[in-house]
């Protein structure tokens, strides 16, 4: 997601916001050119899908999926039980993945009743979704879900657009949530450059493909794409089932509409932690525990072993 960064020191936008439109035009004149090329990601997809699916196999075995009805629309949760007192943890994933995004931390985490969400539009919660949602729409939603698995308090954990999420619903109801951790949370407003580059960056979709790819190296720092290219397949998996028409409004109703959230931070009163790739197009927030971890705007996935000491330490208290 294209946002300016707080601090100046720590400002990519500039250097980040044009890398997937600058991609997709530099090369589709000989992409489009290509028989094969819009289905060069069928095969490492469908490897992905059978390899992703044997790991996380007893995970989801005790992942048990709800539909939840929201405001937002019929949302599917997982939610793996557990009869003790520690307070319960929740994961919401960012654009374009779904909530299998956090398979390897829900799995490692057995002495609470863990949920993962999907995302409107995304993963499994398709079904009446509203049609005008936006991300106040989704913070009233994360709050519905709460509500309706009776919880008094949670620790949420988010990804991007799950985090902008997190950040707003904790404002409205900080006394339901016992701590926060916001992974690569874009947290200013889109300049008029950047909304423009969205724009065109969607006029390649009719090359979903190609578009794909583009889009995980945009987000992806180009050291975590060398060292682990089936990074990419786990940003292509959830992305080939979301129609052209879910990810343009996903993108307009989370990345071109949304305002500056740096006063919501400055007034949160929820306990938080942050975490912000190197290489990241988002910069620091301004709270007291942010730190930058190594990769891009995918930390959950570049960086989980930094992702899961801020779990932990969520937890320990």
């Amino acid at each position: 997601m294209k946002h300016l960064s707080f601090h100046p020191a720590h400002d990519r936008t500039s250097a980040a916001a044009l890398p997937l439109a600058a991609s997709i035009f530099n090369e589709l004149h000989t992409k489009s050119n290509r028989r094969d090329f819009s289905l060069n990601w069928l095969l490492p997809t469908m490897i992905m899908f059978l390899f992703s699916q044997t790991l996380s196999a007893q995970n989801l075995l005790k992942m048990k999926k709800q539909i939840i009805q929201t405001t937002a629309g019929n949302i599917a949760i997982f939610i793996k039980q557990h009869p003790s007192q520690e307070t319960p943890i929740v994961f919401l994933h960012g654009v374009y993945f779904d909530h299998r995004l956090w398979d390897k931390f829900t799995s490692q985490i057995n002495d609470r009743t863990v949920i993962a969400i999907d995302m409107p539009l995304h993963g499994e919660s398709v079904e009446n979704i509203k049609a005008d949602w936006n991300l106040d729409d989704c913070a009233d939603m994360l709050l519905q879900v709460i509500d309706s698995l009776k919880l008094q308090q949670v620790i949420a954990v988010g990804h991007s657009w799950g985090s902008m999420t997190i950040l707003r619903a904790a404002g409205k109801a900080p006394d339901r949530f016992a701590s926060a951790g916001l992974c690569n949370m874009p947290f200013q407003a889109a300049t008029k450059q950047e909304k423009r580059n969205i724009k065109i960056q969607h006029t390649a979709m009719i090359f979903k493909g190609f578009y794909m790819k583009q889009a995980a190296k945009a987000l992806m720092s180009k050291e975590s794409l060398t060292r682990h290219p089936e990074m990419m397949q786990q940003l292509i998996m959830p992305m080939s089932k979301m129609p052209s028409k879910a990810i343009r409004y996903t993108d307009r109703a989370v990345r071109i509409n949304a305002t500056d959230a740096t006063p919501l931070i400055r007034s949160l009163q929820v306990r938080t932690m942050a975490l912000t790739g190197e290489s990241d197009y988002v910069g620091t927030p301004p709270l007291p525990q942010a730190h930058i971890v190594k990769g891009g705007h995918v930390s959950p996935l570049e960086a989980p072993e930094e992702v899961y000491n801020m779990i932990r330490s969520l937890m320990s208290r």
